[in-house]
C-alpha cells in the first residue's frame, strides 16, 4: 500500500512538544511504505488553533502527545470530540507517559477510547520498533476510514 485511496498521500498532523520526537517521527514516517504528508504543532493551544483555521480540510490523522504545555493531550481530546466540526477526526494518542503498570495503562487507554481516540499508543524505545508502531497505527485508521465509508454507501 502507498497511499490512501485515490493516490493523495495521507494527511498526518502531529502534536508534540519535543524536537527529538518530532525529528524521529518525520524520520519513521519516510521509511514506512506509506505516502504522507506531514504537518507538526508543538503545544495544545497551537494545535487547537490550527484544527480551527483548518475545520474545513482536517488532517486524515492526529497524533497527539498527552504531556504537552498549555494544553494537554488530554484536553485538546475533549476539545476536539466536543466541536461538531472537529469530533470524526481520528485520533492516535502517542506518549511516552504513564509506563507506570500495565493496568494503569490499560486502564488509560479505555479511558482516552471512551473519550473518542481511535487508539492509544507508547512511543517505543529503539527506532525501528517507533517505525513499525506508527505503520501499523496508521494501517488501523486506513481500515478504519474504509470501513466508515463502506456503511455510508450502504
Amino acid at each position: 500500500m502507498n497511499s490512501k485511496e485515490g493516490g493523495a498521500p495521507l494527511s498526518i498532523l502531529l502534536a508534540d512538544d519535543d524536537s527529538d520526537d518530532r525529528y524521529l517521527f518525520y524520520k519513521a514516517l519516510k521509511e514506512i511504505p506509506l505516502t504522507t504528508e506531514l504537518r507538526t504543532v508543538t503545544n495544545g493551544d497551537e494545535l487547537m488553533d490550527f484544527l480551527y483555521k483548518n475545520a474545513v480540510n482536517l488532517p486524515d490523522v492526529l497524533f497527539l502527545d498527552l504531556s504537552m504545555p498549555r494544553k494537554t493531550g488530554f484536553e485538546c481530546l475533549m476539545e476536539i470530540k466536543d466541536d461538531k466540526k472537529l469530533k470524526a477526526l481520528s485520533v492516535v494518542m502517542f506518549t511516552t507517559s504513564f509506563s507506570r503498570g500495565v493496568e494503569i495503562e490499560q486502564n488509560l487507554s479505555i479511558k482516552l477510547s471512551g473519550m473518542g481516540a481511535q487508539d492509544y499508543i507508547r512511543k517505543p524505545a529503539g527506532f525501528e520498533n517507533l517505525k513499525t508502531t506508527i505503520h501499523e497505527a496508521l494501517i488501523r485508521v486506513i481500515e478504519k476510514a474504509r470501513l466508515t465509508e463502506g456503511k455510508k454507501n450502504l
